[in-house]
């Protein structure tokens, strides 16, 4: 406690201390610290006459001319100002965006002298960090002011000028705006009242405080830009892609957000793909999300969905009709057509039966998830009649994979709990005669993903892992247990038994397969390293060979039915996703649509290049490095590690939950690498991640990190992040504890305690029976405890950022909280982040860009020294 005469002494030493500093003004101080620049060259839209509306002042509900400046003539979201650039406008004139400069402080516009006009004035402001700033606007007139096609500001008054004194240039109006990092567009609106006697004039300036000098904010009337949250989330996204069985239309399923609100609209449109035309869309009312193609004529079939009842739609394209049917079915799921378009099988949900109110009792380990005590079974429907059979009862679900080619068969899987052997669920296929509807075992084990008919209805095409069929597909020495998500195909023969693993030797991970009904081959997606390309396999030769697409990821694909003739969507590390067109009689390839033509095309990308290095066990570690746009070598740079580090790469899609083009655009440089473990690479590789958990990956990210900045002498090594997610979250909280390479880190979901997760996630225990075969917390504590950074956490001394969505039922928020605890009582800098009501992947449009931005908010921190952004997000309060 401090004394009285101490406490005097602390007084007196402040007071001598205020009388030492020298003296300002305040307004010596606000002169020093901002900036103010002048807008002397604007994009200028209109003006255009704006009569005022019938019965605008009819006295019960006038329409004032703070109303027409309130009406969008135009979708201001959609307006780009470019030089010369133009649109049709309602009076059918071409509105042209033109350039005007002036000397002088004002604009000086034009108006009609009989109507009210209008006009829209534009610039872009470019920062390279986030800035707080001021917009200061002076007119006589009304305006209304938007920040990348938002209301900021708006001025509805009208100054009129005094006989004898200088025309007025109307009251100033500030507005504070928040710039993150990129280019942003200042939209004004202006509306000129013929019955003012002042002039038309504008005058605008940007403002800001010194300290973001350095990174000076630039004013441009170009309209090039970097990549964005809003183009990562915003503009319409292509969810599907299907193809009629003659090779003449093909369906494009589309989604797009609705911002500011959290919802999107779906929609389908058909193309023509010889004339290479839009045909029909289905939006709105009529909007469909995803189409089946009867297997003859131009015909297809949707699922329209209510609040708790379903229908099945038939459309006729050439007979231009459409009827519902199966209606109203309550749990109404998946369907399918036979191969002569005769019937659809479909399935239905049945809901369980809940235990007393208020308790459960769990029946096994997955009955903790929502719906599981539901079972699905399969029916019948006569196509157009729509007379309805049964098909399966019983204890167990019932899961179609194929209808046989003759249509009087199909084959269904059943599963069943089994603790006694990893994956701890057993898969029972079955023939299912459609006649007598007497059903066949013909195969039972593990590992199993699927299965279709052969053209000729002899065999079964059969995906699944490496142990599927006992040791047939396996590719790794005797002593090693393969991966197996590292997904195989075969061949199989129900009568004989006999099985041919077609891809043991073939590293590519298979994804999806497409039996060719025009010639005898089989085509596949598969990931092949960090790409998933389309290969050819020829069952004849039985060989495969690579198809050339054009892109680094296919997305989804279709093969028509009747016609050599495929159609897919893909994207590349730097190129959006596209649809295509694949003549493979030709092997040659078209763009069918680009729906982000508009969105992408002022659009700057830095470079990507591949990066490898060679681990210390001797592999080739792949990576592949994310420049910004404007990258120069003779700077130095922040850069920003991304790894997954589980068992599956992170390929090369565009954009994503993780957007490294993003990440480029904000300055960063961006290394992503593949440690060992990953499918893809081939069985060997992939078998590294079983039973490891961490140390191999961890010890090959550290390495590899070193390597790189000794090779990039433009990053600076002080200022180094790294971030993964999930299982890639636990690798940041796991290489944390053996590093202190990085100067800042992200876990989004992160694993801190391998023994929890494994009892508590939702899928925990499953995905330990391959990632921890045969190991568990009591034969293992080497893994599940010495391997979990909860267990370390007094290791870690680099600034952590802990993400989570609060109801992630993957991975329990706990495994964030455990460590988000351990670090608090150990004085670490940390930060804990829960995105209320997600679960393991952040959906929600609002959320997920609160969330997108937390990550750069926390970098621009930790590796730019630049706290603003994450102070402006999560105030100290």
């Amino acid at each position: 406690m401090k004394t009285k005469r101490t406490k005097i002494l602390a007084i007196s030493s402040l007071m001598l201390l205020l009388l030492a500093t020298p003296s300002f003004s305040p307004t010596q101080e606000l002169i020093k610290k901002t900036i103010e620049k002048s807008i002397d060259s604007w994009l200028l839209l209109g003006p255009f006459p704006a009569p005022m509306p019938a019965f605008y002042n009819d006295g019960k509900k006038d329409f004032s001319l703070e109303d027409l400046l309130k009406f969008d003539e135009a979708d201001i979201s959609h307006l780009k100002p470019k030089a010369k650039s133009s649109f049709k406008w309602h009076d059918g004139t071409r509105a042209q965006w033109n350039t005007i400069h002036t000397e002088e402080e004002n604009i000086n516009l034009e108006g009609n002298s009989s109507y009210p006009s209008t006009a829209y004035l534009g610039f872009y402001i470019d920062v390279s960090r986030w800035t707080n700033a001021s917009v200061i606007l002076r007119s006589p007139q009304m305006f209304r002011l938007y920040l990348d096609g938002r209301s900021v500001t708006s001025k509805a008054t009208i100054e009129k000028a005094e006989e004898g004194k200088a025309p007025p240039n109307g009251k100033k109006t500030t507005v504070k705006i928040r710039l993150v990092t990129g280019k942003h567009l200042l939209l004004i609106k202006t509306v000129f009242d013929p019955k003012s006697n002042s002039d038309w004039t504008i005058r605008a300036s940007v403002s800001y405080d010194e300290k973001f000098a350095s990174s000076s904010p630039s004013i441009t009337l170009l309209p090039e830009k970097k990549m964005t949250i809003g183009l990562l989330l915003d503009g319409p996204k292509l969810t599907g892609i299907s193809i009629s069985p003659d090779g003449t239309l093909a369906a494009l399923s589309k989604r797009q957000t609705l911002p500011p609100s959290d919802t999107s609209e779906s929609w389908l449109e058909l193309y023509d793909i010889e004339a290479n035309r839009l045909i029909q869309t289905y939006r709105g009312d009529m909007a469909i999300s995803s189409v089946r193609w009867a297997p003859s004529g131009k015909k297809f079939s949707y699922t329209s969905y209510g609040k708790s009842r379903n229908s099945i739609w038939i459309v006729d394209l050439e007979a231009g009709t459409s009827f519902p049917l199966l209606k109203e079915i309550k749990n109404l799921e998946q369907h399918v057509w036979a191969p002569d378009g005769g019937f659809i099988v479909y399935s239905v949900s049945e809901e369980g039966r809940p235990d007393r109110k208020g308790v459960k009792r769990l029946q096994d380990m997955a009955d903790r998830q929502p719906g599981w005590r539901s079972r699905s079974f399969l029916y019948k429907i006569s196509v157009p009649g729509g007379v309805r059979q049964r098909l399966t009862a019983g204890e167990l679900s019932t899961s179609l994979n194929s209808i046989s080619p003759d249509g009087k068969s199909l084959v269904f899987t059943r599963s069943t709990v089994d603790y006694s052997v990893r994956p701890y669920s057993k898969t029972e296929l079955y023939s299912l005669n459609l006649e007598t509807l007497k059903a066949e075992m013909l195969w039972e084990g593990r590992w199993f993903q699927g299965a279709q008919w052969c053209p000729k209805g002899k065999k079964l095409l059969v995906l699944g892992g490496p142990s599927v069929f006992g040791d047939a597909g396996i590719n790794v020495p005797s002593d090693t247990l393969p991966n197996e998500y590292d997904n195989q195909a075969y061949l199989f023969d129900p009568l004989t038994k006999e099985v041919e693993p077609i891809t043991k030797f073939f590293n590519p991970s298979i994804d999806q397969a497409f039996w060719s009904q025009t010639e005898d081959n089989i085509y596949f997606t598969a990931t092949d390293r960090s790409y998933r390309f389309l290969f050819k396999y020829d069952l004849k030769k039985k060989q495969f060979s690579p198809i050339n697409c054009g892109v680094e990821i296919i997305d989804h694909f279709d093969l028509s039915y009747k016609k050599p003739i495929a159609v897919y969507s893909g994207s590349s590390a730097a190129v959006p996703p596209k649809a295509y067109v694949l003549n493979i009689k030709k092997m040659k390839t078209r763009l069918l649509q680009d729906p982000g033509k508009e969105d992408f095309k002022d659009v700057r990308f830095g470079g990507v290049k591949r990066w490898v290095f060679k681990s210390n066990r001797g592999h080739e570690i792949l990576g592949r490095v994310y420049y910004p746009p404007d990258f120069d070598q003779s700077k130095q740079y922040p850069c920003i590690v991304y790894y997954y580090g589980g068992t599956s790469p992170v390929t090369r899609d565009f954009g994503g939950r993780y957007p490294k083009n993003l990440w480029a655009a904000q300055g960063y440089v961006v290394y992503v690498l593949q440690p060992s473990g990953a499918t893809g690479f081939g069985q060997k590789f992939s078998a590294l991640h079983v039973n490891d958990w961490g140390f191999i990956v961890a010890d090959e990210i550290i390495l590899g990190v070193k390597r790189f900045l000794a090779a990039h002498p433009f990053i600076d090594p002080k200022r180094v992040g790294c971030i993964g997610a999930s299982y890639g979250g636990f690798m940041t909280m796991l290489v944390l504890t053996r590093t202190n390479l990085f100067s800042a880190a992200v876990a989004h979901a992160g694993i801190s305690s391998i023994s929890s997760y494994w009892g508590e996630g939702y899928w925990g225990y499953a995905y330990s029976a391959i990632a921890t075969a045969n190991s568990f917390p009591w034969n293992r504590r080497d893994i599940y405890v010495n391997q979990s950074a909860l267990f370390n956490a007094d290791k870690i001394t680099t600034p952590l950022l802990l993400l989570h969505g609060s109801i992630d039922t993957n991975v329990p928020p706990g495994e964030s909280t455990q460590l988000y605890t351990a670090l608090k009582i150990l004085g670490r800098e940390v930060e804990y982040i829960q995105v209320l009501d997600q679960n393991h992947h952040i959906m929600t449009y609002n959320k997920r860009k609160i969330w997108t931005k937390t990550i750069l908010a926390w970098f621009d921190r930790c590796l730019k020294r630049q706290p603003e952004w994450w102070y402006d997000l999560y105030p100290n309060r």
